[in-house]
């Protein structure tokens, strides 16, 4: 297995252990890989669906850390925020990453967009790292979307 399969599995166990515990929001996984190739951060989505797993695993570590990092995200990061906060896909640029790799789309209307949002800021995005997986494990998720 390679380095991003083997972290996007790590992602993946993570939003696992949360299944059942985000309310109608998914359960996301995020690993973050520093420059020195070491994981500083990783979380899972919070109790209720709040945080979102990218915020709460960049809660973990300064930007001086999160600068030229990779974040290996289970759904594409959010464009947009419900409520109002800064998505987490803006929460990324803001730390300065320089790669994100997540497994699947967020089909969510506010949800989806965020990987074109890193893009545009000259993140590096890659899609489908264990995509598969992913789509089982959301499959709950993106039928509800589609019962709304």
């Amino acid at each position: 297995m390679n380095d991003d399969a083997t972290y996007m599995a790590q992602a993946l166990a993570l939003a696992r252990q949360q299944h059942g515990r985000t309310a109608s929001n998914p359960s996301v996984g995020c690993v973050i890989i520093g420059r020195n190739g070491k994981i500083i951060a990783q979380a899972a989505t919070g109790d209720g669906g709040r945080p979102h797993a990218e915020q709460l695993a960049l809660g973990q570590i300064d930007a001086e850390l999160s600068t030229g990092a990779t974040a290996y995200v289970t759904l594409e990061p959010c464009g947009t925020r419900s409520t109002g906060e800064p998505s987490c896909s803006d929460r990324l640029i803001e730390a300065r990453v320089a790669r994100v790799c997540y497994a699947t789309d967020d089909l969510h209307p506010l949800g989806h967009g965020g990987a074109d949002k890193l893009r545009l800021a000259g993140i590096e995005v890659h899609k489908g790292v264990l995509q598969a997986d992913a789509d089982v494990f959301y499959q709950d998720f993106f039928a509800r979307l589609d019962k709304n």
